[in-house]
């Protein structure tokens, strides 16, 4: 048995927190000790592992501030990771004596962990550069993000090995961090099959006041600008115009996902959505949820026929494996790590993103309910030969093993050295 800390910047309600927490299931199913550190954690907005005694979960540096004054978002985020790492360093590494330590989202606190003296082994979890991900702004912001650009890259560098989610974040990394030479390793995400197993599913109108006669999209995405949920919106409005009205009026789409009540982006994205659906005449025929439930959340992937999906450049996209794990057919766009986990006109589509397209994608499944459970059974398999638990476990059984070996032939190394 050996013991993995892991260090994660908010584990709230998201596709980085459902990461950290299945890689620290896996690790735990091969016996491992494992145990969370963070800057933030709420138990009212958080998945059950956190806060059910799955695992332990430390609070660090919540005190220091996320923004000052509505600015500097990245800064804050960065003094608070930097000041866990260092109590990590000063505190928790020489009593603990962990064997990994896996971050993940901010590089940062990778130079101030390696302050602790110890045969420790730090991976980082790259689901995306953050310098990739801020906007465009003018002279002042390129002033500002300059030099966080530059210690991205440089701390990455530190890391003893950088784990990626999938070959298409493998390129940008690579492009993004060109200085960096070593190879980052793929590690393509799963999800938690055993919780999804013993979970039994409510009938939909338990969850939401939808019939059960109703053909059901379902869109599961944070309540960001980033994820494109008007497309959903919007796609939804162009379909009314391909199909006829007997099948029009079994159409009906759940828009669910992560919300948090202190994050600004989520309330005014929520409040341009329902506009939205207002404007075009939706409001009948969309029904919206803010943070499901996990039980209510399996209980509508079981339910819906299909799901979409509207980022465009996923990192990798969580979302759409379990659907594929309920044997629902993915209509998604065609970039990212969804092209890379969806086989179009297998196991679902891959759209250009835009309304027209995934419409027409949705009509094909409505008029066609042996196309819709054909693609549904070529995910469900899919899913199974190559992003199943048990492959993500040995994935990340085979890297921990790699490490310990790296561990054991630098103290071989150290104590040749001392005795020469």
């Amino acid at each position: 048995m050996v013991k993995i800390l892991f260090l994660h910047p908010d584990l709230g309600i998201g596709g980085a927190e459902r990461l950290v927490l299945d890689a620290a299931l896996a690790f735990r199913s091969k016996g491992h000790e494992v145990a969370f550190y963070t800057n933030h954690h709420d138990p009212t907005h958080c998945f059950a592992e956190t806060k059910d005694g799955t695992f332990p979960v430390t609070v660090i540096g919540d005190w220091i501030p996320r923004s000052i004054f509505g600015r500097f978002k990245a800064a804050c985020a960065y003094a608070r990771m930097m000041f866990a790492a260092a109590y990590l360093a000063w505190h928790v590494i020489p009593a603990e004596e962990p064997t990994i330590i896996f971050c993940d989202l901010i590089s940062l606190c990778i130079p101030f962990l390696k302050l602790a003296r110890g045969p420790f082994r730090v991976v980082f979890y790259c689901h995306h550069p953050d310098k990739l991900l801020t906007t465009e702004g003018g002279l002042l912001k390129k002033v500002y993000r300059a030099p966080l650009n530059w210690l991205e890259e440089f701390t990455t560098a530190r890391a003893d090995k950088v784990l990626v989610n999938s070959k298409y974040t493998a390129r940008v990394y690579q492009d993004a961090f060109q200085k960096i030479k070593d190879v980052p390793d793929i590690c393509y995400p799963s999800i938690n099959t055993a919780f999804f197993k013993r979970t039994v599913p409510k009938c939909l109108k338990e969850i939401v006041p939808v019939g059960s006669d109703k053909f059901t999209f379902l869109s599961i995405n944070r309540y960001e600008r980033k994820k494109n949920l008007k497309l959903a919106l919007q796609s939804l409005a162009e379909l009314k115009h391909i199909i006829d009205d007997s099948d029009w009026d079994r159409v009906h789409l759940i828009m669910a996902g992560g919300f948090d009540p202190i994050n600004l982006e989520n309330i005014e994205h929520f409040m341009e959505l329902t506009d939205l659906a207002a404007e075009l005449d939706l409001v009948d025929k969309v029904t919206f949820m803010k943070s499901p439930k996990d039980v209510e959340k399996v209980s509508l992937l079981y339910n819906c026929k299909a799901l979409i999906y509207t980022p465009s450049n996923e990192h990798f996209g969580i979302v759409p494996l379990e659907a594929m794990y309920y044997s629902k057919p993915v209509i998604a766009v065609n970039s990212g790590g969804p092209t890379e986990t969806i086989v179009n006109d297998v196991t679902g589509f891959l759209c250009e993103p835009n309304c027209q397209s995934f419409a027409d994608a949705m009509s094909m499944l409505i008029v066609n309910p042996e196309l819709c459970e054909r693609l549904g059974e070529a995910g469900r398999k899919r899913f199974e030969t190559k992003f199943s638990f048990e492959a993500f476990t040995n994935q990340l059984d085979g890297i921990l093993t790699r490490e310990r070996q790296l561990i054991s032939e630098a103290r071989a190394n150290e104590y040749e050295r001392k005795h020469k």
